[in-house]
């Protein structure tokens, strides 16, 4: 079956219909208003948007509250590490919400719980106490956007052209990242950075009454039958292969993002300048570079195969990450050059990970099987910088980043099972 070109879905004449504009996709019934579509997609990636743009904020502005408040790299980390925490801490319960109640009421809580401790911490933050509790709460209610976002995605949009709503979706929060580092960075620089704080994290609050009344739920959205967690997707192997696929790409990717600008700084092109500035831009086109990345992904798994795009995806970005220590004597056009093709494939094989999660569990239990994906993704994130501080130590930056290509590979071994799997 060739899918459609457009992320509304298919629309030709040979789609079955009837009065009330209903149509039959694949044996899936579903709504044939790409008006809904469209503004279903827009309006949930312009909340995660703002949702990323809290996320990094502090990580943009951390030399200044670190200097004001007088705060240990301890100290500085924990006010980061909070966030992440509080994140990881209630993933499950979004998740498991998004299947049991309307998806767009939770991301609105999400959203509106995120902006308003961050805005406090802008207005009232004077230490590392009140810092790391705000944060916390912060990143607490961010899971109720992130995660429920995708379950709401994949209700409006068929298998069709999924991939490439999940692409765009997970390309907005690439594309907020980066932008509230250079924004962010900008206005503290120019202002102060509460001010940076506070106008990265407003955007948030707006959105939120919007998701509920913009859009709705999807008429085909399944009702779960239970009440339970769904122990079930612990016995389908397809997902925990897809699961695995993610842990491993989240391996690479935020080891790349943990230690880019350091690598950068270290380098003749740049150490030149004597200021982290540049590189800190070149850092932030990069995390962009991961949207075009991200889309990209998602649009080709709509057109060949998932499986096909994971592979390239990670062999590709295995390469660089095989080579990419060994680079650091490039001219400046050139080594720029690199880390933007850099951020496009480590970002390729996301969407259509996410996307195949949603393919091979039922549709009850989507949020959960995505915030199990997501809890696990996330927590080797923590790991993986360790681990390339530690070959950084052994053997410079030539045996740092092989150790992020080794996850890599064995993410592309985890995509050779799961085509062994699905064939058998």
């Amino acid at each position: 079956m060739s899918p459609s070109s457009s992320v509304d879905g298919p629309s030709d004449a040979s789609s079955a219909s009837n009065a009330d504009g209903v149509v039959d996709v694949d044996g899936v019934t579903e709504v044939a208003h790409v008006r809904d579509r469209r503004r279903v997609l827009a309006v949930t990636a312009t909340t995660l948007f703002c949702s990323a743009l809290i996320w990094f904020n502090y990580a943009a502005v951390l030399p200044q509250v670190t200097e004001e408040w007088g705060l240990t790299g301890i100290e500085a980390g924990a006010v980061f590490g909070a966030f992440q925490a509080g994140y990881l801490l209630s993933i499950l319960p979004a998740g498991w919400l998004a299947d049991r109640y309307s998806p767009r009421w939770v991301i609105a809580v999400g959203a509106a719980g995120t902006a308003l401790p961050s805005l406090a911490f802008a207005a009232l933050a004077d230490g590392i106490i009140l810092g790391v509790a705000l944060r916390f709460l912060s990143g607490l209610f961010v899971a109720g956007v992130y995660v429920p976002g995708m379950r709401f995605l994949s209700d409006w949009f068929p298998k069709t052209v999924r991939g490439q709503a999940l692409g765009a979706y997970i390309g907005t929060f690439e594309l907020g990242s980066g932008l509230s580092f250079v924004f962010a960075t900008a206005v503290a620089e120019a202002v102060d950075w509460r001010v940076a704080i506070a106008a990265t994290s407003v955007g948030g609050l707006v959105i939120s009454p919007l998701i509920v009344v913009a859009t709705r739920d999807a008429p085909n959205r399944v009702e779960p039958t239970a009440s339970g967690i769904g122990w079930s997707l612990f016995r389908n192997r397809p997902y925990l292969l897809a699961v695995g696929i993610y842990a491993w790409h989240n391996w690479e990717l935020f080891g790349v993002r943990g230690w880019l600008l350091a690598f950068l700084v270290a380098t003749p092109a740049f150490a030149a300048t004597g200021s982290t500035v540049i590189p800190g831009l070149v850092v932030g086109a990069m995390i962009v570079a991961s949207g075009v990345g991200n889309l990209a992904g998602g649009w080709l798994s709509d057109r060949i195969d998932r499986q096909a795009v994971l592979a390239i995806g990670l062999g590709a970005s295995a390469f660089v990450s095989a080579v990419f220590g060994f680079i650091g004597g490039l001219t400046t056009p050139l080594l720029v050059g690199v880390v933007l093709v850099y951020g496009v494939v480590l970002a390729l094989d996301s969407a259509p990970t996410s996307t195949l999660v949603t393919e091979v569990v039922s549709d009850e239990h989507v949020g959960t099987a995505l915030s199990v994906q997501s809890l696990v993704g996330f927590s080797t994130t923590i790991i993986s910088p360790v681990v390339f501080g530690i070959a950084l130590d052994w053997g410079g930056y030539t045996a740092a980043f092989p150790m992020l290509a080794a996850g890599a590979l064995v993410g592309l071994g985890f995509v050779g099972l799961l085509g062994r799997t699905v064939r058998s």
